[in-house]
């Protein structure tokens, strides 16, 4: 089976994925990396957190090669569902999760991200990103995104505030949901590994930076603030979150 970590850019997915993927392991399945190794999947694994890029037939195929085999392991990503997938998905051949954030706080997140990189001369995922502006149109198309996994009823839906304040309780939901005993010496070793707080978060993969709540009320200007509530306003009940207007 394929484990697929899904999540809104900016929404804790590398420290979701992390935690999926050290459970899966310590369950007594494999290391997604050492079968990205043995399989020859680097063109179609990308990156640390060994990211599928999108679902088309074509790189999916190949990466379920492994699983077919017998092999047990976890991926990432961050586009949406494809037809084939799906079907995938509701024959329990691919088990998903998917992690979102209140998206003010994900584009301010992406924003300033893409305005480290390139003030040290990198490029990446959000250093096209040179106004609020520009980040407000790109988390856009994470929403219709997110609107499609919210609608797929055999996935596991979790907020990254509710990781943040209800850590337990949520990895919890995720043991259930991957049918692993909480029992386990070493499932409670990664357990405490990626609760909120602890400095190995910060290692490379996760993605933190300032994972807080709430910071787009301050960082933003207020024709900026009006600008997000006309964008995400259509969406903020439904995900979970309180308009301003």
């Amino acid at each position: 089976m394929i484990i697929l970590s899904v999540g809104m850019p900016r929404a804790g997915s590398g420290w979701y994925y992390n935690l999926t993927h050290d459970l899966v392991v310590a369950a007594g399945f494999s290391d997604a990396r050492q079968i990205r190794e043995r399989f020859l999947l680097h063109k179609l694994l990308t990156e640390v957190n060994c990211n599928i890029g999108t679902l088309s037939i074509h790189r999916l195929l190949p990466v379920m090669l492994p699983s077919l085999l017998g092999k047990t392991y976890t991926i990432k990503l961050h586009a949406g569902p494809k037809t084939n997938a799906l079907w995938m998905i509701r024959r329990g051949w691919i088990q998903p999760t998917y992690i979102y954030r209140d998206p003010r706080d994900a584009m301010l997140s992406a924003y300033e991200n893409g305005q480290r990189a390139r003030a040290e001369g990198r490029v990446n995922a959000f250093s096209s990103l040179e106004s609020i502006e520009d980040a407000l149109e790109f988390m856009l198309e994470y929403i219709h995104i997110w609107k499609e996994w919210i609608r797929v009823s055999e996935a596991l839906h979790v907020r990254y505030e509710d990781m943040l304040t209800t850590y337990d309780h949520q990895v919890e939901r995720l043991l259930e949901f991957l049918e692993i005993s909480p029992d386990l010496e070493e499932i409670q070793h990664v357990r405490e590994r990626y609760r909120p707080g602890q400095s190995d978060i910060a290692d490379i993969g996760m993605h933190f930076h300032k994972g807080g709540s709430g910071r787009y009320r301050e960082a933003l200007t207020p024709e900026q603030l009006i600008a997000c509530e006309k964008a995400f306003e259509p969406y903020l009940q439904e995900m979970g979150y309180v308009s301003e207007s």
